[in-house]
C-alpha cells in the first residue's frame, strides 16, 4: 500500500512581525516532532547566516525538538508529571535563540543578535502566539496502514 504525504503550507509569512523587531535575525515555526512549518529572516542581514535556508530551518526544527524533549525530561524530574515546558532559551556568544509553545503540537523559535531586547522579543512571541496560535498549531500526523 502506498501512502501520500500532504504538502504543508509555509507559515513563514506569519513571522514577518517578529523579524521586524530590532536585533531579530530569524524566526521559525516547527512541529513538536521536528518538522519545519515555516521560516523567515530579517531583511538586509549579514554574517554567517544572512538568510535562513530551508535546510538550516529544518536543522533548527530538529534541534528544537531535541531541546524540547530535554526540557520536558528536566521539568518532569524537578516538578513532577504535570510540568509542561513553555519556553526554552539558549544563549551563545553571538546571540540568543528562544523557543516557545505555539499552539497544539507546534513551537515558535526566534534567533536574535546579542543587542536584541530579549524581553521584548519574548513578549512579542507570546502576542503572536495569542493572535494566530491556531494557525501555528500542527495536527498530529495520521498513522498509515502497514504495508504487507
Amino acid at each position: 500500500m502506498t501512502g501520500t504525504i500532504a504538502r504543508l503550507p509555509d507559515l513563514g509569512w506569519m513571522l514577518r512581525p517578529l523579524t521586524a523587531i530590532p536585533g531579530v535575525r530569524h524566526a521559525v515555526v516547527v512541529s513538536e516532532d521536528g518538522l519545519r512549518l515555516g521560516h523567515a529572516s530579517a531583511e538586509d542581514l549579514n554574517g554567517p547566516v544572512a538568510a535562513l535556508s530551508v535546510g538550516e530551518a529544518e536543522a533548527l526544527a530538529a534541534a528544537s525538538a531535541a531541546l524540547t524533549m530535554t526540557g520536558r525530561s528536566t521539568a518532569v524530574l524537578l516538578f513532577g508529571d504535570g510540568a509542561r515546558v513553555r519556553q526554552i532559551m539558549v544563549e551563545s556568544d553571538l546571540g540568543f535563540v528562544l523557543f516557545t509553545h505555539a499552539g497544539v503540537g507546534a513551537q515558535l523559535g526566534v534567533a536574535t543578535a546579542n543587542d536584541a531586547d530579549v524581553a521584548l522579543v519574548a513578549q512579542q512571541m507570546q502576542l503572536l502566539v495569542a493572535k494566530i496560535g491556531e494557525q501555528l498549531s500542527s495536527r498530529p500526523r495520521e498513522q498509515g496502514a502497514e504495508s504487507s
